[in-house]
């Protein structure tokens, strides 16, 4: 197939014949395309819809109020450090 050589840490492929450069875009082409259904899969797990609360079991019922109760409180105590930082002295 081809040779690889480093330049600038780099590497650059050199072709013979347009047969290896058709390989190699066969070969760039399905690892694209396998890198696409990945994203894809990450995205829709990001983006699932979750259960409602009154399916859940109690403990993970009261462990997802405790997350959104401390996400709440973060948020509040951000807002409160920057309005400190950023107010106008008179």
């Amino acid at each position: 197939m081809s040779a690889m050589e480093t330049t600038n840490n780099r590497p650059t492929a050199t072709f013979r014949s347009l047969d290896e450069i058709r390989d190699r875009k066969d070969v760039l082409l399905t690892d694209i395309r396998k890198d696409d259904q990945q994203i894809k899969a990450l995205w829709g797990q990001l983006f699932a819809k979750r259960e409602p609360i009154s399916a859940l079991t109690p403990s993970k019922r009261i462990s997802s109020l405790m997350a959104t109760g401390a996400g709440v409180f973060d948020g509040i105590l951000l807002g409160w450090k920057l309005y400190r930082k950023f107010k106008r002295k008179k």
